[in-house]
């Protein structure tokens, strides 16, 4: 593989202070926020390593550990963790810090897969990767089985959607917070 390129050729760092025109009505970064800002370090990641114009396919795993206030300083660290033919995993880890006491707090890690794209928007191969330390190579490995579950999720999730009775099924949403009312006449479910 004669074009591979390091995990370090490529890591991204993008710092920004959180201003009040970010918060929501709690006083918290509104989400959409972070996220905006995880696909702009996601971009120039993998922009960096493929050497070309890349997409964001899918995000996985967002999950808000810990809200970020206003006035914090936010960090967002990316790496390619993965590559595929043409494809790119970065993993992200978003860190807020309280300038005034220093508390530095990990709010949440996302792994975004993105695509490199020809001059013709057609996906196009990337460098491969040299996985120089142990954290590189779990990182790979965990990539590959992330990959493998997420795939058969899929699978299953489409199969739900496409293959659920109703009828058969109602007696699911006995304990859940809903009230069905169809119009059709109905017995009583329960």
């Amino acid at each position: 593989m004669e074009n591979a390129k390091s995990v370090n050729s490529s890591r991204t760092t993008i710092t920004e202070l959180m201003i009040p025109s970010y918060a929501n009505f709690g006083g918290k970064i509104h989400g959409g926020i972070l996220l905006s800002l995880m696909d702009k370090v996601a971009y120039a990641c993998a922009a960096k390593h493929a050497g070309a114009y890349v997409v964001t396919v899918s995000v996985d795993n967002v999950e808000f550990k810990k809200p970020v206030e206003v006035g914090e300083l936010v960090s967002l660290h990316a790496s390619v963790n993965y590559v595929g033919r043409s494809s790119l995993i970065i993993g992200i880890r978003v860190i807020a810090e309280n300038i005034k006491s220093q508390e530095v707090k990990h709010t949440n890690t996302s792994y975004f897969t993105m695509v490199a794209k020809d001059e013709d928007g057609k996906p196009t191969e990337v460098p491969g990767l040299i996985l120089e330390s142990d954290d590189d190579i779990r990182r790979f490995l965990e990539a590959i089985r992330r990959k493998e579950i997420k795939n058969a999720y899929k699978g299953l999730l489409d199969d739900a959607k496409t293959s659920i009775d109703i009828d058969q099924n109602l007696y699911l949403l006995q304990n859940e917070r809903c009230i069905v009312k169809r119009d059709r006449d109905m017995e009583s479910l329960w």
